[in-house]
């Protein structure tokens, strides 16, 4: 995997000032992946729209784990639908134009 799409978790730690225990819940309750190499670890740019989210909602909202879990999978089926709407629209539209 090219380490130009990977952030260094401690790098990503201090720059958001948050503990790496953090970090590393996240990652047993599936929310991210973290990503070993050569003994050090990394976070790919794809997670971190997901990781600064669950920050927010730790610090900011005080929601545990668990309740990041569980709006984490809401979020992932709402995406879903919506993906799932535009495809069926568009398929409607191809009807309407006959």
């Amino acid at each position: 995997m090219e380490t130009n799409k990977l952030i260094l978790v401690e790098q990503f730690c201090s720059n958001w000032n948050v503990e790496f225990s953090f970090i590393s819940s996240l990652s047993e309750y599936g929310l991210i992946e973290i990503i070993v190499l050569d003994d050090i670890k990394y976070i790919s740019n794809e997670q971190l729209k997901d990781l600064e989210r669950a920050i927010r909602f730790h610090y900011e909202l005080n929601i545990n784990f668990e309740g990041i879990d569980v709006i984490h999978n809401l979020l992932k089926q709402i995406d879903e639908l919506q993906q799932e709407l535009i495809v069926t629209k568009n398929k409607l539209n191809l009807f309407e134009l006959e």
